[in-house]
């Protein structure tokens, strides 16, 4: 494999993903291309809908074919791209969502596991069940598979993860095409989630590069030396785990295998004995057809020379990243079952026709698709305006103005330094929308599910999506309690719509009270509403939480990345969300 050179066809930074599916499309006639959204679909969608479990993925470009090119029948419904190595936004994800979603049996969301990917789609979802559920719907039927299977995060003598978990590498096609095939045969949607939930738990990867990937307009962001490897390197340009000595491939491939099987997360899929696998060799961009034959040669006799059966070998371009020179293994455990095993292999071996599973596969008859995108259905028409929140919000908006620049200083001690103004573009943006009289107030759930939409436009970043996701689900949890109750919603009640919100937002964050985020003001807060009714105590329970988190090692966000100031000082994020609701609670 030779190192590639920060060269490209010179294209404008801002249209070259669009550039680039419109080109996919054009040379795939059974595709369409929503180019506002950057969703990709197949054009006999409403058939797609009505006739089985529609399915989705999607990430940042710069991985393809991954993953527009896997969009056809016997694979994915549908793809959403994101700038390069950037997450697709909720609202990207959301129209996605609506364009496919099938009434009658239910849409599967299949993930790469990186935070950006797992906030913004997991975001979509969950604004797709308040609008759903907001609009007098049934609660949709929506599933979602993250894929982790990158091997090269784990020690291999233990299971140390660092509480992010393993990335999702190449292996997440592995689920696209079993679950596709799956959903095509005509499964339903939990025998469909529970296949990709298969092939993503015993699929394991690990990648090697000579150099890292040039992004089109930017160079190189790191070099290797001319004898050098990398091994572990991210489909991102993530540092590795190792770097060593360019050595031959003979010597390498059975290297990377090994840590493979050797690994903890293998071995207990194995569970000792000998299994039947597949092997999956994945070109990361720049290595040669040549290349390819030699590394899958040598990948299929070291899985055979490490005690397991290669049952079916796929060597090809299926993830990229960019042109990075480079290649990765993936090793799908199969059942020890028999039938089971006979079973997931014959939807591995299904026909799927889309442009990158085999070369150049045109879909006969497809016709002429949907143009637009559904829109989201219309909620219930409800009052425009009620005093109490009102005040609530113009109180928590001065709360913060007066709070931003303590907020400020926090950050710039233990982080990027832009939290305080980000929370004040934030409460700003709502504070207008009420002045305009543009939030239902009368209608807490609906309201919410807007200032969801409104922070996702004003805020950004990681602590945006955080309050999104939790305004998401609570906005579903007072849904739900209101249709139960006659009677007028009380604090206790809030208080358990809370509680419920959390246990929402914590399927797409690992972050939990102890890690010094946000998480530690807002989960006291929620839980003592909940237990006490009162307002003061979980105010009180939430300054405590915060000012506690001085004391506290980050676990979670660019704190742990940062040194530790001599004097203790408090999580800006949980300082942030104090201020937001002593002004709620002054008001009501």
């Amino acid at each position: 494999m030779a190192a590639a050179a920060a060269k490209h066809f010179v294209s404008d930074p801002k249209t070259l993903v669009r550039d680039s599916i419109d080109g996919l499309v054009l040379a795939n006639p059974h595709l369409a291309f929503d180019s506002g959204q950057k969703v990709v679909y197949v054009k006999d969608v409403g058939k797609a809908r009505t006739g089985q479990v529609t399915l989705f993925c999607g990430g940042g470009s710069g991985h393809e074919p991954a993953h527009a090119g896997f969009v056809g029948p016997g694979m994915l419904t549908a793809a959403v791209a994101g700038h390069v190595f950037a997450s697709p936004t909720s609202s990207q994800v959301l129209s996605c969502l609506r364009r496919v979603y099938s009434e009658d049996h239910g849409t599967l969301v299949v993930i790469k596991n990186y935070t950006g990917d797992v906030l913004n789609f997991g975001r979509a979802v969950e604004r797709f069940k308040s609008e759903r559920v907001n609009a007098g719907h049934p609660m949709p039927k929506v599933a979602m598979v993250v894929v982790g299977d990158d091997v090269g995060v784990v020690n291999p003598n233990d299971d140390d993860e660092g509480g992010v978990g393993r990335r999702g590498l190449a292996g997440t096609v592995l689920v696209n095409k079993a679950a596709g095939a799956m959903a095509a045969a005509g499964g339903a949607l939990e025998q469909v989630a529970a296949m990709a939930g298969y092939v993503s738990e015993h699929t394991f990867t690990i990648g090697c590069a000579l150099n890292a990937a040039s992004v089109p307009g930017q160079g190189m962001p790191r070099e290797l030396e001319a004898n050098e490897i990398e091994v572990g390197m991210g489909i991102h340009n993530e540092p590795g785990f190792a770097k060593r000595a360019l050595e031959p491939a003979a010597a390498l491939i059975p290297a990377l295998v090994g840590h493979i099987v050797g690994s903890v997360p293998f071995q207990r899929a194995v569970a000792g004995g000998r299994r039947h696998v597949v092997v999956l060799v994945n070109n990361l961009g720049a290595a040669s057809n040549l290349e390819m034959g030699l590394v899958t040669k040598l990948a299929v006799e070291a899985t055979r020379a490490a005690g397991h059966d290669p049952v079916r070998v796929f060597s090809g371009t299926y993830m990229t990243g960019l042109a990075m020179p480079g290649a990765s293994i993936s090793l799908l455990v199969l059942p020890a079952d028999a039938a089971e095993r006979d079973a997931l292999l014959a939807l591995v071996d299904a026909p799927a026709h889309c442009a990158g599973w085999v070369n150049h596969v045109h879909a006969e008859g497809a016709s002429a698709g949907d143009d637009e995108a559904p829109p989201a259905p219309a909620a219930p028409a409800a009052p425009a305006s009620d005093a109490r929140w009102e005040r609530a919000v113009e109180s928590a908006y001065q709360c913060v103005v007066a709070a931003e620049a303590e907020v400020t200083r926090l950050d710039q001690l233990m982080g990027d330094g832009d939290c305080g103004q980000v929370l004040l573009s934030g409460a700003t943006a709502v504070r207008e929308a009420v002045q305009a009289t543009q939030l239902p107030l009368n209608d807490p759930p609906a309201a919410l599910a807007r200032i969801s939409s409104i922070v996702e436009d004003s805020m950004g970043g990681t602590s945006g999506i955080i309050y999104c996701l939790f305004l998401d689900g609570l906005a579903q949890q007072l849904r739900l309690l209101a249709a139960k109750e006659a009677a007028s919603l009380t604090p206790q009640m809030w208080g358990a719509a809370m509680v419920g919100a959390l246990d929402t937002l914590y399927q797409y964050t690992t972050a939990r009270p102890g890690h010094r985020t946000l998480i530690d003001a807002l989960h006291p807060f929620a839980s003592t509403l909940a237990e006490s009714g009162s307002l003061h105590r979980a105010l009180d329970a939430a300054t405590e939480g915060a000012a506690a988190t001085a004391q506290m090692q980050p676990k979670r966000g660019r704190a742990v990345y940062v040194q530790q100031t001599e004097e203790p000082v408090a999580d800006a994020g949980a300082a942030g969300l104090v201020s937001v609701l002593k002004g709620i609670v002054g008001a009501l």
